[in-house]
């Protein structure tokens, strides 16, 4: 770690300038393939969810965009919704489509063997795109959860022609300022063959689309053991890298709180982030989990700020040590140049940019005692509470 005043400004001004944008579906009520559990003051309305997310903004300072999920967001007006976001302090961000909850996505969406389901899914893909017109978001996310769970079930590569269709329309409809933002998962729902199941099939897609689509790494869409930070090294290197979807697993999918499953791996990522020139360049950098049995606002709090340490930490790195290290083979030398910043205890640091900010020093104690989630719990009454349309 480097103590020098100039280099504590410059890493104050990097954390000052962060932006981790939340998911409007972690406010609502989510669970396992087993038991949604509902609680009290979840929100009933996307207008309920940006009145929370607009919470974890005031209190951390560096939250202001909120992801929307199609259908699970849908409103009858998109400019008044983002109207109301403002009002609040917080932007409209990314929009998720979704074309894996309908009984016709049985056998895939986009690559569906039937031609009339794979017309209804582009048609969704392009609704996203007319909603982000109206919001004045930039990026679209496509996560497709098409495969196979048989050999022989259907014809691997004709699906790789299938998805490369509907990605060239969407990406035809896209302004000039627009994104498209390909997720990727190793499996599930599909067990045999995933469509996009890894980093390469992302990006070779993108690759040939265009400078407007760009892979978006998740945390927990990969084979446990895979080295991430090496595919985000890659990617910040043939610059596709569009956005990360930070969360934690120990086994899958689990979708945990950021930071919570191997705070080392975050750290991990975030330094060859910062490395590779990620928090300058236009990285989307969101939440994508889900609170099934804990309190969904002080979650994400703590998930906000789960990103800020380990982004401070990365950024105490003494990369001037740590560079002579590596030139002179040093291996333990080198290692210990990113233990060192790993092991410092950045609380301190990130609460006095917190504060810098006009947030709090500690935004979960500040959350409590503001009294906002007994207020909401009392108020939340009657109507139907939002959920992930499981």
């Amino acid at each position: 770690m480097t103590s020098r005043r100039s280099d504590i400004s410059a890493v104050k001004a990097a954390l000052a300038a962060q932006a981790v944008e939340t998911p409007s579906w972690a406010y609502g009520n989510s669970g396992t393939r087993f038991k949604v559990f509902a609680r009290p003051g979840v929100p009933r309305t996307p207008e309920e969810k940006l009145d929370d997310a607009a919470r974890v903004h005031a209190h951390t300072g560096v939250a202001p965009t909120v992801a929307l999920h199609i259908p699970w967001d849908k409103v009858d007006d998109y400019g008044a919704l983002a109207a109301y976001a403002a009002e609040r302090g917080v932007k409209l961000g990314t929009v998720n489509a979704n074309v894996f909850q309908d009984d016709d996505y049985k056998l895939g969406s986009v690559c569906h063997p039937d031609a009339a389901v794979r017309r209804k899914a582009l048609g969704h893909l392009m609704e996203c795109v007319d909603i982000m017109d109206a919001t004045g978001s930039r990026d679209l996310k496509l996560w497709f959860s098409d495969g196979t769970n048989y050999p022989g079930q259907d014809d691997i590569r004709a699906r790789q022609d299938r998805l490369s269709e509907a990605l060239d329309a969407v990406y035809e409809r896209l302004g000039d300022d627009q994104r498209m933002l390909v997720e990727y998962k190793l499996f599930e729902p599909a067990f045999y063959a995933t469509d996009v199941p890894d980093w390469g099939t992302a990006y070779a897609h993108c690759l040939r689309l265009g400078e407007k689509a760009q892979v978006v790494v998740d945390t927990g869409h990969h084979a446990p053991g895979t080295n991430i930070e090496f595919i985000v090294a890659i990617l910040l290197r043939e610059g596709k890298l569009g956005g990360f979807d930070f969360n934690s697993r120990f086994y899958a999918d689990d979708d945990l709180m950021a930071g919570a499953a191997d705070p080392f791996q975050l750290f991990r990522i975030m330094y060859e982030v910062i490395r590779g020139g990620g928090l300058t360049a236009d990285i989307a950098f969101m939440l994508d989990q889900c609170h099934n049995i804990e309190e969904k606002v002080p979650a994400v709090i703590r998930s906000v700020m789960n990103v800020q340490e380990a982004t401070a930490k990365a950024l105490l790195v003494d990369a001037e040590a740590l560079a002579a290290a590596q030139r002179e083979g040093d291996v333990l030398a080198a290692n210990a140049a990113l233990m060192d910043a790993y092991n410092t205890d950045v609380r301190p640091l990130v609460a006095e940019v917190r504060t810098e900010l006009g947030a709090d020093a500690d935004p979960v104690a500040a959350y409590h005692a503001s009294g906002y989630g007994k207020r909401i719990v009392a108020e939340r009454v009657g109507g139907e509470q939002a959920g992930w349309g499981a």
